[in-house]
């Protein structure tokens, strides 16, 4: 049952007049509750004003859009990158670039930002799609193939294995969609870019949104600088309104900020991990901040919701399909937070 409420949620949520914990969302280094991070976007604000009102191929440039993508670039180890005003538009113009370079090949449950109209994405496990596809691959022509995936599943908590990609011996471009991956995997929030086998023959680009674990509004695209100039002459670029410029701000002065952040969420999961060890209904296939929940009824929910705690549970991306019930830590919960919730789960399951 949808809940609503009037105040952004954080460590907590108001919800029809009572203080839950909150334990949903995507705010997974809690940067929108930070107040240093909003002070930096306040300093951005006053600096840059509400929007940069100016196309980013007009005659006159905004150095800051130069400067944050090629802060992208180098923390993604790729050549070159370049930014939007959201995650979507971004992987729209990935997707709308790699479809003009080769068959474009859908991972199941491929997010609907990657897909272009009409577009369907097969049904099945990723892993058999992954070998299938890189025989199909092997057995064609250099770029006659693109492979599009994510690199995360937020709704089963898996990071995708791509080390089949290092058989590939013909030449594919592979878009990946890292929304969910970057600013958590890699030491220094690299993503999923450490984790792909680097095969000459392994073509890859990379997308994903900033407000996931950053928390901002804007999205980004990188890989070989030939691919990102390509993807700047779309009209999906030259058209659109640029990133607002605080948020570009705000990135480019907030290392440490995500720094101690990532390091708080990783002590949350590994102390969440220690509290449910006993629970067999819970599932936590990868290092991520999320927890998978067996049960699908609305019963869990709702149990715990009647002890002031909200958690994530909802159909996704299809609201028609079955509802998904899962656990999302964030940087903000406080350790005393996860002994309450392992402990109303623990008595749920008893």
């Amino acid at each position: 049952m949808v809940k609503i409420t009037d105040t952004a949620p954080g460590r907590t949520a108001l919800v029809e007049g009572r203080t839950c914990l909150y334990f949903s969302g995507f705010s997974y280094l809690g940067m929108h509750a930070s107040h240093t991070f909003r002070d930096l976007l306040a300093v951005g604000l006053g600096r840059f004003g509400s929007v940069y009102p100016s196309s980013r191929i007009s005659n006159l440039q905004l150095r800051l859009y130069e400067e944050l993508e090629h802060a992208l670039a180098t923390q993604l180890h790729q050549q070159s990158a370049v930014c939007f005003s959201s995650g979507y538009l971004a992987a729209q113009a990935a997707i709308t670039y790699a479809a003009t370079r080769g068959q474009v090949l859908f991972a199941p449950s491929a997010h609907p930002a990657l897909r272009y109209p009409g577009a369907e994405v097969p049904a099945g496990n990723w892993n058999d799609w992954l070998a299938t596809v890189v025989d199909m691959v092997n057995l064609g022509a250099d770029y006659q193939y693109v492979l599009v995936s994510d690199a995360v599943n937020p709704l089963t908590a898996v990071i995708n294995d791509f080390s089949p990609l290092a058989t590939l011996q013909k030449k594919a471009l592979v878009l990946i969609d890292d929304s969910h991956g970057i600013g958590l995997l890699g030491r220094e929030g690299e993503g999923i870019s450490p984790l792909l086998p680097p095969n000459p023959a392994a073509h890859y680009l990379i997308t994903a949104s900033l407000a996931k674990a950053y928390s901002l509004e804007g999205g980004m695209v990188a890989g070989h600088a030939a691919d990102v100039a390509a993807i700047r002459h779309l009209p999906l670029f030259t058209a659109s309104t640029p990133m607002i410029p605080a948020n570009a701000y705000a990135f480019l002065h907030a290392g440490n900020a995500f720094t101690n952040a990532r390091r708080k969420l990783a002590n949350n999961i590994n102390m969440f991990k220690r509290l449910t060890a006993g629970l067999d209904h819970l599932q936590h296939p990868h290092e991520l901040p999320v927890f998978i929940l067996e049960d699908r009824t609305e019963s869990v929910y709702s149990y715990l919701l009647s002890r002031d705690t909200f958690i994530s549970s909802f159909a996704y991306p299809d609201p028609q399909g079955a509802k998904i019930n899962r656990i999302i830590l964030s940087a903000l919960h406080t350790g005393n937070d996860l002994e309450i919730l392992a402990g109303q789960l623990t008595q749920y399951y008893s």
